[in-house]
């Protein structure tokens, strides 16, 4: 699963309406991780076209970075809200997690490992 990563809010809404001609329309999926707490990551919100939109539009309000991955994006818009995600999902949201904790100026957090 490919994907890139959009900062700059303008830019993204320019892309957008650039592609609103195409037959697809737009997924955005919202997720929550708390590295504190030892529950793994969960779908927040879902939802395709103008829901979509909004849940983008909130996302760049809060400054929420955000990562345009399509196939990714189809896995978890299947997933009910405050569900965990999928197995097959869970090395790209890693990734991006890792992404999201360099950006942000901190080490991604590990589990301790648990001695004998």
């Amino acid at each position: 699963m490919g994907g890139k990563d959009l900062w700059n809010e303008q830019g993204d809404a320019e892309a957008r309406d650039g592609q609103k001609g195409r037959a697809r329309r737009p997924v955005a999926v919202a997720l929550h991780y708390d590295p504190d707490q030892p529950q793994l990551p969960t779908v927040t919100a879902s939802g395709r076209g103008s829901v979509a939109e909004q849940i983008l539009e909130l996302a760049f309000a809060h400054g929420v970075k955000v990562r345009t991955d399509p196939d990714l994006a189809e896995v978890l818009a299947a997933v009910e809200v405050d569900t965990v995600i999928p197995v097959e999902a869970f090395v790209a949201v890693a990734e991006i997690l890792a992404y999201v904790y360099r950006a942000n100026g901190r080490a991604a957090p590990f589990p301790s490992a648990a001695t004998p």
